[in-house]
C-alpha cells in the first residue's frame, strides 16, 4: 500500500458515525486511578479519532459524552464531567476551527451553568461555516428527550396531529441538520444503546467491542468500517432478484 493510499481503499465509507463512548471508569480503575482520570483519558482520545474519520471520509462523527441519565452520578463526578467539557472547548476549539471541523451540540442546555453555555455556543458560531467533518457533541441528550422536545416544538408551531409525519418529526429533532447514522458503535462491550439516538438509528448497524473507549484506537475504526462495509443494508426491504 502506499503511502498515500487509504487503509481502506475501495471500502464504503459510512458518512455518519455515531459512537457511545463507553468505558472510562473502567479504565482508571483497572490502573488504580480515580474515576476522572478515565474521563480525561477518554476526552483525550477524542482528537486522534476525529482525525482518523475525517481523513477517511466521514463527513459525521458523534460522540456520546454525557446523556440525561448521567445527572444521577455523584455530584463531584458531574461536577467534573462540566469541567472537562469546558476544558475540552477551551483547548480544542482553536485547533479544531484550523483543521475545518465544524461543530455541533446534541441536546438540553438546560441545567449547564451560564459559562459554559456560553463557550458551548461560541465554539458553534466560530466554526458554523466550516466544510470539514462535523463533530456533534452529544451532551445532556437523551433519545426520549430528543423526540419529546421535537414534538414540544411542533405543538409550540400549533402543528395538528394529523399533519404530523415521521419526516416532520425528523426535522425538529436535534440531529435535524445531520443524515441518520449509518453505524453506531459502543465501545466497553457492553450491548445497549442506552437512550442514544433511538429514532435516528432505527436501521443503522451496530459495531460492539470490548475494548474501553480510552484505549479505542484508530484501528479499531478501521475494523468497524470493515464489517460495516461487508454488510448488506435493506432498510426494511429484501435484495434485489438477478
Amino acid at each position: 500500500m502506499s503511502s498515500t493510499e487509504s487503509p481502506l481503499e475501495g471500502l464504503r465509507i459510512p458518512a455518519h458515525i455515531a459512537i457511545i463512548m463507553d468505558g472510562n471508569g473502567r479504565w482508571a480503575k483497572q490502573r488504580g486511578l480515580p474515576r476522572m482520570a478515565g474521563h480525561r483519558a477518554g476526552t483525550e482520545n477524542i482528537r486522534a479519532i476525529v482525525k482518523e474519520c475525517d481523513a477517511l471520509g466521514v463527513r459525521y462523527l458523534t460522540i456520546y459524552a454525557f446523556s440525561t441519565e448521567n445527572w444521577t452520578r455523584p455530584s463531584l463526578e458531574v461536577q467534573g464531567l462540566m469541567q472537562i467539557l469546558g476544558d475540552f472547548i477551551d483547548r480544542e476549539t482553536r485547533n479544531l476551527h484550523e483543521q475545518h471541523v465544524k461543530l455541533q451540540h446534541l441536546g438540553r442546555l438546560e441545567g449547564l451553568s451560564v459559562r459554559l453555555r456560553r463557550k458551548v455556543q461560541h465554539a458553534i458560531d466560530l466554526t458554523h461555516q466550516n466544510t470539514g467533518i462535523t463533530l456533534a457533541v452529544a451532551f445532556n441528550y437523551g433519545g426520549r428527550a430528543d423526540i419529546v422536545d421535537a414534538v414540544r416544538d411542533l405543538m409550540a408551531q400549533g402543528v395538528g396531529p394529523d399533519q404530523i409525519d415521521e419526516r416532520m418529526i425528523s426535522d425538529h429533532l436535534y440531529t435535524r441538520e445531520m443524515p441518520d447514522p449509518d453505524i453506531v458503535i459502543r465501545t466497553s462491550g457492553e450491548r445497549r444503546i442506552s437512550n442514544f439516538m433511538i429514532w435516528q438509528a432505527a436501521y443503522s448497524e451496530y459495531w460492539f467491542t470490548p475494548v474501553l473507549w480510552p484505549d479505542f484506537q484508530p484501528e479499531h475504526i478501521h475494523q468497524a468500517i470493515r464489517d460495516y462495509g461487508r454488510r448488506e443494508r435493506r432498510f426494511g426491504g429484501l435484495p434485489e432478484q438477478s
